[in-house]
């Protein structure tokens, strides 16, 4: 199979073809899709020479408790009509995986469209992500919000700025390229709220929003950015702010906080408004998946406060089959010991001494992140040790949920 480089001269119409035919794009979005292919690196494969597969890729970081690992976010897999089904897809994103790598890519990271195809490549699904529908007459916050200033399409730059220096918990997600944020931002009728407090004038917290229907709603509430607590409750009051018109208002939870705390009535809310347009409920979705490329990387940054736990390490990573017999990355299977702790380590071999754990990398990356406890991964996952090890492992992988706060 022929895989190449995107070619942004030669390859352009065939590529907004194939987006087009799947219906990811429309005929008048068509100089909106190169500055995001662009903006990236991207991969191509052919058909009797036309390009009917691309993959594209964006760094960036994302963190485990205080630490900010290399991220290479797979932001774009298409392949046409004509290409389904051949094997294709699967070739040229394990390529594209392996070239983030020799950039220095520690993790890699997706949004699925269904979960079972990326597991092929070692991805291993993140945890779950509440969205949360509500009429925004019944948030309970007090006091009026400072008058909020507009932000258009036309500040993607300080609006990309804005999110890059937001608050970061275990599992967020920062994608580099300011070509992300403007082109998420010119997709539709969409608008931001925000305010600029910063000491140097700069966009401090602020909303970006997709309307349904601009005169009641919904309103898709997409970006909520903020870094203290006071700045998410002046967000808040500004939703509130808005509910003389907007019917309902829809919009994630953000790491540690429980936003039906702020929901009087959520209860009455669901009854009353069910089956309707304007329902108001909360949904639960895993959607985004990780892998581990570099085992004794991103055990270096792993620090945890817990009783030294160490054992040998079994690993399977499916995606070796999908990449070149040349390539010179392989994936991350094989032996390893491994130690937890506040210094951990994988170093490659066993030693006999030790329990062993037998797990996938789809699995371990899950659990190394705290997605799922070992106890829940060896019922669900491809995951198995004595339970003495597993309950070890439950003890000293006890980290918050993971919320990456960054769609891609």
């Amino acid at each position: 199979m022929n895989i190449r480089a995107y070619n942004s001269e030669t390859d352009r119409e065939q590529v907004f073809r194939n987006w087009f035919e799947i219906g990811w794009v429309d005929k008048d979005d068509k100089e909106k899709l190169p500055p995001f292919i662009e903006s990236g690196k991207a991969w191509v494969s052919e058909i009797r020479d036309e390009v009917e597969c691309l993959v594209i890729t964006h760094p960036g970081t994302m963190r485990w408790m205080t630490e900010d690992l290399a991220l290479g976010a797979v932001t774009g897999v298409t392949v046409s009509r004509v290409a389904r089904k051949q094997g294709i897809a699967s070739r040229v994103t394990a390529h594209a995986i392996a070239e983030d790598v020799k950039e220095g890519a520690l993790i890699s990271g997706l949004g699925m469209f269904e979960q079972g195809f990326y597991n092929n490549l070692g991805f291993g699904t993140g945890g779950y992500e509440h969205d949360i529908s509500f009429d925004p007459m019944y948030l309970n916050v007090k006091g009026r919000p400072r008058p909020p200033r507009r932000l258009t399409k036309d500040d993607g730059e300080i609006v990309h700025k804005c999110r890059l220096a937001r608050r970061k918990t275990h599992g967020t997600v920062n994608l580099l390229s300011p070509a992300l944020t403007s082109t998420d931002m010119d997709w539709g009728d969409q608008f931001g709220l925000g305010y600029f407090d910063n000491p140097d004038g700069s966009l401090s917290h602020f909303l970006w929003i997709h309307p349904k229907d601009r005169e009641r709603g919904p309103y898709n509430i997409n970006w909520v950015v903020w870094n203290t607590p006071e700045q998410y409750y002046e967000l808040l009051q500004v939703i509130k702010s808005l509910d003389d018109q907007v019917r309902l208002v829809k919009m994630s939870e953000q790491a540690g906080i429980q936003l039906q705390d702020f929901v009087n009535y959520p209860f009455r809310q669901r009854h009353v408004s069910r089956r309707s347009e304007w329902e108001s409920t909360t949904h639960a979705t895993a959607y985004w998946q990780i892998r581990i490329n570099d085992m004794a990387a991103c055990l270096a940054k792993t620090h945890i406060e817990t009783q030294t736990v160490r054992f040998n390490l079994e690993l399977t990573d499916p995606i070796e089959k999908y990449l070149d017999s040349d390539a010179a990355w392989r994936g991350v299977a094989g032996e390893y010991t491994i130690t937890l702790g506040e210094e951990s380590l994988a170093k490659r071999g066993t030693n006999p001494s030790l329990p062993t754990l037998k797990a996938s990398v789809n699995a371990f990356s899950r659990l190394w992140f705290g997605i799922r406890p070992a106890t829940g991964l060896a019922i669900t996952d491809d995951v198995s040790g004595s339970p003495e090890l597993l309950a070890q492992l439950d003890r000293a992988l006890r980290l918050p949920q993971p919320l990456p706060d960054w769609n891609y």
